[in-house]
């Protein structure tokens, strides 16, 4: 392995150009885009024009003329392809935490009489805490059971009315084998719901091949919609018409500016719609998934993966001495498009690394994160990363004291 290798590696990426669409800061290695995607140059024109021209001269028209008021649909139908859903499949709206407790109330209804919602300890914190919410809000009508990835599947049953996962997990970057997941609910009789906030924009999904019922995604991770952008959500064709929202909100009507007293849920996707969608996140949004318009989504995933192979190659090659461990799968197919190391200081040496411009994050306890974006990451920013993180070892400068003060967001 050399820098030179690499370099020829680059070279041959045929989504190298797409690197030149991002506001990259010079000097900086950027492997956090798992957590929050580098910002699209066209995002700033997007929002300005939002902002002075559409708010600020169009006004309340904009509703109307610009189709504010179809910007959910019309964003959730770009997303569609990148998730393998079909048109009319997937809306923008809301939060992830908010779609995650529409969609698992609404299958809950679709599943009277079973009791049991199914994950895995260590799931996604907003995924675990809301289905706790969701736990004690119905009382002795849900039961919340955690089982082990080894153990999971054989704990649906009779009883299970959804199983919930998050797709790729978002400390070790694992990978639940979608389809085979989905099928084993269905053969129970339960309903699949998929969290892809670690997947969407990353890998090539296809949620209808693998007969999922429901999914739901953030936009600011891999889609590159910015900080706190809104998430999708995603309900299989067959379900629509039956899936309640426990959200009844006026966007989610039938005919919202009838303005009936009464509730008349929206056919559809639509009915999925609570409250007045927030235009300037749109907009940031939607210019992050125009950028994925002509893409292979395969080929958006293997360069993510052959990413995390030059990653993982040089970690085993080069960092042996100083007791960091592999905390990702080796095999790709089991992996999502982020890798992990393990280390007791691991909080330090993230902030040591980012201190020289190498940009990651830590999850507690011990878990050092990389994100290998295919957008815009190179494989010689994968080397060169490892050149830097080889010093802060060799010179122990990660033992600083100022690299261990814990900072509010790690």
């Amino acid at each position: 392995m050399t820098r030179a290798a690499f370099e020829a590696l680059d070279q041959a990426d045929e989504l190298a150009r797409l690197r030149d669409l991002f506001s990259l800061p010079p000097g900086v290695i950027y492997l956090d885009g798992n957590s929050l995607g580098a910002l699209p140059k066209a995002t700033a024109a997007r929002v300005q024009d939002l902002v002075n021209r559409q708010w600020g001269v169009d006004l309340i028209r904009s509703w109307n003329t610009h189709d504010w008021i179809g910007a959910a649909a019309r964003i959730g139908d770009k997303i569609a392809p990148l998730i393998g859903a079909a048109p009319g499949e997937v809306i923008v709206a809301d939060s992830t935490s908010v779609n995650l407790f529409k969609l698992v109330c609404g299958a809950l209804a679709l599943r009277p009489g079973r009791r049991t919602i199914l994950t895995e300890p260590g799931n996604f914190p907003t995924d675990l805490y809301i289905l706790q919410g969701i736990e004690a809000w119905l009382g002795d009508q849900v039961q919340l059971r955690t089982m082990p990835r080894g153990a999971l599947a054989d704990a649906i049953d009779a009883d299970t009315a959804a199983v919930v996962l998050t797709h790729v997990h978002y400390k070790t970057a694992e990978r639940w084998p979608m389809a085979e997941i989905t099928a084993l609910a269905h053969r129970h009789g339960a309903l699949a719901v998929w969290d892809l906030s670690h997947s969407a924009g990353a890998l090539a999904i296809d949620l209808n091949a693998a007969n999922a019922d429901l999914a739901l995604g953030c936009g600011y991770k891999y889609l590159n919609g910015g900080p706190g952008a809104p998430s999708f959500a995603f309900v299989a064709a067959r379900w629509q018409d039956q899936l309640a929202s426990p959200l009844s909100g006026w966007m989610g009507h039938a005919e919202p500016f009838v303005f009936d007293d009464d509730y008349r849920p929206a056919p559809g996707i639509r009915r999925q719609l609570c409250g007045t969608p927030g235009m300037l996140g749109l907009t940031a949004l939607e210019a992050g998934i125009d950028l994925f318009a002509d893409l292979d989504m395969a080929a958006v995933e293997a360069k993510g993966l052959a990413l995390g192979e030059a990653f993982i190659a040089l970690a085993e090659a080069r960092l042996g001495a100083w007791g960091l461990e592999l905390a990702s799968p080796k095999a790709a197919d089991r992996r999502g498009s982020h890798v992990s190391l393990r280390h007791p200081e691991g909080y330090a040496i993230m902030q040591a690394l980012i201190a020289r411009g190498v940009i990651g994050d830590f999850r507690a306890p011990d878990i050092l994160r990389f994100g290998m974006t295919p957008l815009y990451l190179r494989f010689t920013d994968i080397w060169d990363a490892f050149e830097i993180l080889r010093t802060v070892l060799e010179t122990g400068e990660y033992l600083q004291p100022r690299f261990s003060k814990r900072a509010a967001v790690t």
